[in-house]
């Protein structure tokens, strides 16, 4: 069972001024989590985390995150600019991108991040659009293939679009190491949303071979391995989490089995984790406003798929608490739903549920990356607020609601519509 980190009473209060649906946030559990990754990592002298601002995109979060000691892995040139204006600098800021506009090269080089490349011909992009190439560079692998984990099959790396071959790789860090680059990086993503254990050490394991191959085949040392994400988080109550410090340990393992005995003992470790770092402490609140009678039971809440679009895209499920209603017995079915005009706008199907009544709350949990973030604006719908839930129990507004007004600022209004931009 998943215990919500607000009550009844105080999801009241905080609608007596926010309107739902809103997202909540625990600051709390997310100050806790990140102090618990650099704990597992402690070991590694220059170990960094790097949130993926794509999960969670509030400034609000990204200072806390800051405060945690964590950087910014940012993926487009408004993530730059959000990262740069939350005070992250420098080498505190990863740039990871694929079919990439030259121009955010130019800015993500600008605030002196770590451009990370995701295909060989971007070396000469970044060298042509730059004039020269920065002495920190990294490039993104992909080995091809599957990625099993004793003999399972977690992910299909052939199929995703990122990354360059091993041949292409290899052939990159001679090309950056005969310009002029002085410090290397890598960085690979080679399976989403993974509970066990055993992702990272796997990972890890495979490239820290191939690091001790580059070593051996163009002389450059690499100076970091970015294990970016993958680390997922339990969605369903009755799956079991991952232990971060288990996993810390898996990779300081195999970084000694592997890195040291190589004279690659000097290699900081990165990771650019989002869903793990904040998806269990953001929760999308909504009110029960109807139900419907027919071939199913239907319960309609005044959210929907652009509030949260996860389980009308993948399928996904995110666990369902009634609040007030914690330790009732399930003894309804329903499919939880929205109000667009798209069949999949549904948060549940079939979900057993406590009785529901119209007025009341629902707790929809693990809302706390690719949330908020994958909103859209599909029938006219408008964005929630995101609220905090802050250490000392009070609220403060991260985010307000968007307006009419702010739906209709970009169009090409004559006299007809001014009447909404008041």
């Amino acid at each position: 069972m998943k215990t919500p980190y607000a009550t009844l009473e105080q999801i009241k209060a905080i609608n007596k001024t926010y309107k739902t649906p809103f997202y909540l946030y625990d600051e709390k559990g997310i100050r806790e989590n990140a102090r618990k990754v650099h704990q597992a990592f402690s070991w590694n002298n220059g170990f960094k985390e790097y949130f993926a601002v794509k999960a969670c995109p509030n400034p609000t979060i990204l200072k806390i995150l800051k405060e945690e000691g964590c950087g910014t892995d940012c993926s487009s040139i408004t993530e730059l600019q959000m990262s740069d204006a939350c005070g992250f600098s420098g080498h505190d800021i990863m740039f990871s991108s694929n079919d990439t506009p030259l121009e955010e090269y130019v800015f993500a080089d600008k605030l002196g991040a770590i451009i990370n490349l995701d295909d060989f011909t971007n070396i000469d992009e970044v060298l042509d659009t730059l004039g020269y190439l920065p002495e920190t560079m990294s490039l993104r692998y992909n080995p091809g293939g599957y990625f099993t984990i004793a003999n399972t099959i977690m992910d299909n790396p052939q199929d995703a679009k990122y990354g360059m071959t091993t041949e292409q790789i290899i052939e990159g860090y001679r090309i950056l190491k005969d310009r002029g680059v002085k410090r290397f990086g890598m960085h690979a993503f080679l399976a989403s949303n993974t509970v066990t254990n055993d992702y990272y050490p796997t990972l890890a394991k495979q490239l820290f071979e191939l690091a001790v191959r580059i070593k051996n085949e163009t002389g450059v040392s690499l100076d970091f391995i970015n294990l970016s994400g993958g680390v997922g988080i339990p969605y369903k109550p009755d799956q079991k989490g991952n232990d971060i410090l288990e996993i810390g340990a898996g990779v300081h393992k195999v970084y000694d089995e592997v890195l040291v005995p190589n004279d690659l003992g000097n290699i900081s470790i990165f990771t650019e984790m989002g869903r793990f770092m904040t998806g269990p402490y953001g929760a999308l609140v909504t009110k029960v406003i109807h139900f419907k009678h027919t071939y199913k039971e239907y319960v309609g809440v005044d959210a929907c798929a652009v509030n949260l679009m996860r389980p009308a895209m993948y399928g996904a499920y995110h666990h369902i608490t009634v609040l007030g209603k914690e330790s009732a017995p399930a003894t309804k079915t329903y499919d939880v739903v929205g109000s667009l005009c798209e069949n999949n706008d549904k948060f549940a199907i079939d979900r057993e549920l406590p009785e529901v009544q119209k007025g009341d709350y629902l707790f929809i949990h693990d809302t706390g990356a690719h949330g908020f973030a994958m909103g859209y604006n599909y029938n006219g719908k408008l964005w929630s607020s995101e609220l905090l839930l802050r250490e000392d129990g009070s609220v403060k507004l991260i985010r307000r609601a968007q307006t009419p007004k702010d739906y209709f600022a970009t169009l090409d209004i004559d006299d007809t519509m001014a009447k909404y931009l008041k």
